[in-house]
């Protein structure tokens, strides 16, 4: 299992990698293969501003849907579009080329509150 040092992560399963003024969002290692085979990414909240814990839509796999929830307030940029027709890269590189959206930052202070991979590791027993 992968815990990147330079995200930070959310006790949702989501991870934040800031650049600059804007933060790209994902679901971590451990969250995709919790959920197993992703099918459909739903994300309707580009253009809006939503605060930290607010949904920003969701992940379906073939068993389960979940929730996205935002791990730093901001306004959705942009929404990954290699994931309409590949919502299996979140399975293979969740990290990398799974990103889910890329946020405006509102708050960069909110960063202070997410976990470190080490914390994270900790959080789900790993």
């Amino acid at each position: 299992m992968n815990f990147p040092e330079n995200v930070k992560y959310s006790s949702d399963h989501e991870w934040v990698r800031v650049e600059g003024n804007e933060a790209y969002v994902g679901i971590t290692d451990f969250a995709q293969e919790e959920l197993g085979e992703i099918v459909y990414i739903d994300v309707t909240t580009e253009g809006e501003t939503l605060a930290q814990g607010e949904v920003f839509g969701s992940i379906e796999a073939v068993k389960t849907v979940s929730d996205l929830m935002m791990p730093v307030g901001g306004e959705v940029q942009e929404v990954n579009p290699k994931l309409d027709d590949a919502p299996e890269q979140v399975n293979k590189d969740p990290f990398g080329e799974g990103w889910i959206i890329k946020v405006a930052l509102k708050d960069a202070g909110e960063l202070a509150g997410l976990m470190s991979a080490e914390l994270y590791k900790d959080f789900i027993g790993k």
